[in-house]
């Protein structure tokens, strides 16, 4: 299939999946370095409702607020405001405070001791610092609920007060690291976390509806997150991230646009440089690309909530590392992604990959919860699979 003529396979792919009720709405995108292939938009915003998905959609991109927040980090790494290795509490000296948790007391209160390491900006970055996050871990969990703490998406510093699960740079757990670095941030800026994003990536950049607060010409365009129960029916959630948070959460605040995140994705494939500006320098983005956690490999996520995620790994069988904020596949992906890419998702079924390797990035986004839900991460995986049989017989 050449690439002429992967537009109408996808438009087929993804309007099928939207006819037969697999998903309300989707919008994708394929995008090499310097422009988009291919896009397109299918279904509506609110199931139900007529409004039709279109390419500047605001969505919850969740998850993938984090490349963006680890981008806004190395411009503070590369201007030597906050070091990559030293401990973090230098600048935020509360992360020096926190201990592991080591079992349970009869009792059932938890028992603590004293890390064997300081937490750094690179454990942070790869999911190495020992937080973790409690829809994947049953000790944080069970944590969770003794301490009756709020989920860290809801923006009350109390979420962040949890123990570590290990001790820094001992294995890779997803967690909650990167609310962290986005604190960072704050304090060796002097910024609330969205204008400094907003001042240094996304305004440069043109990302224009990329924010932590909805706007009322984002909220105009926004899709709703849908919730798939009983019998795989989807329903309209009320979801919704705290628009008047303690803190703006690092971790999964962002909303976006395809068309926005395009911009992003465009900007690591040119090292750095997007909509005529340069935000991060060629060695800083090919730094970010390499994996940044030695032996370390990214493991099967164990869901202790289905109704927010299922059993959650990618590519099962093929061996991944992380780098700074993205996860990094060492084998070629069932789908054609070639060995050496970058990726990640957000909660909600937001999609992305970018390919230094063949210059392209693509991606999925949808609205639905739990998180790899079945219909939404096979749309997503045919998506990808039909652009590389496209791109290998162009």
């Amino acid at each position: 299939m050449p690439i002429a003529e992967f537009g109408k396979h996808a438009d087929a792919l993804l309007g099928g999946a939207v006819a037969a009720g697999d998903v309300p709405g989707v919008v994708a995108a394929l995008t090499d370095a310097t422009g988009t292939i291919h896009e397109a938009a299918h279904g509506v915003r609110v199931q139900g409702q007529s409004a039709a998905m279109s390419q500047d959609t605001v969505m919850w991109i969740a998850s993938m607020t984090k490349p963006v927040v680890g981008a806004a980090a190395m411009q503070l790494v590369e201007q030597g405001r906050i070091g990559l290795d030293e401990p973090a509490a230098r600048i935020l000296p509360e992360l020096g405070t926190y201990k592991v948790l080591d079992g349970w007391e009869a009792d059932g209160k938890p028992r603590l001791r004293e890390p064997k390491a300081a937490i750094t900006l690179r454990n942070l970055l790869t999911h190495s610092s020992g937080f973790t996050y409690d829809i994947w871990n049953p000790d944080m969990a069970r944590y969770a609920k003794a301490m009756n703490l709020p989920r860290a998406g809801s923006g009350r510093n109390v979420a962040l007060r949890i123990p570590l699960l290990f001790d820094p740079g001992a294995r890779w757990e997803y967690g909650i690291g990167i609310d962290w670095a986005g604190k960072m941030i704050e304090a060796a800026s002097g910024m609330r976390l969205g204008e400094y994003i907003r001042r240094n990536i996304a305004g440069p950049l043109g990302m224009d509806s990329t924010a932590f607060k909805i706007t009322p010409g984002m909220r105009a365009r926004m899709a709703k997150v849908h919730q798939r129960g009983d019998g795989g029916k989807l329903a309209v959630s009320d979801f919704e991230v705290p628009q008047d948070p303690e803190f703006e959460p690092g971790g999964g605040g962002l909303y976006s646009t395809a068309a926005d995140y395009q911009k992003f994705m465009r900007m690591i494939l040119n090292g750095g440089r997007g909509n005529g500006n340069q935000v991060l320098r060629p060695e800083t983005t090919g730094l970010m690309a390499r994996n940044s956690m030695g032996s370390l490999r990214v493991r099967m996520l164990p869901t202790q909530n289905p109704a927010l995620s299922l059993d959650a790994e990618f590519f099962a069988g093929t061996p991944k590392t992380w780098g700074l904020s993205f996860m990094i596949n060492e084998q070629t992906a069932p789908t054609g992604r070639p060995a050496g890419s970058l990726a990640w998702a957000g909660l909600a079924n937001t999609f992305f990959w970018i390919d230094p390797a063949r210059g392209v990035a693509g991606v999925v986004m949808m609205q639905i919860l739990p998180f790899v839900d079945a219909q939404a991460l096979a749309l997503f995986h045919a998506y990808e699979k039909a652009a590389y049989t496209a791109l290998a017989s162009s």
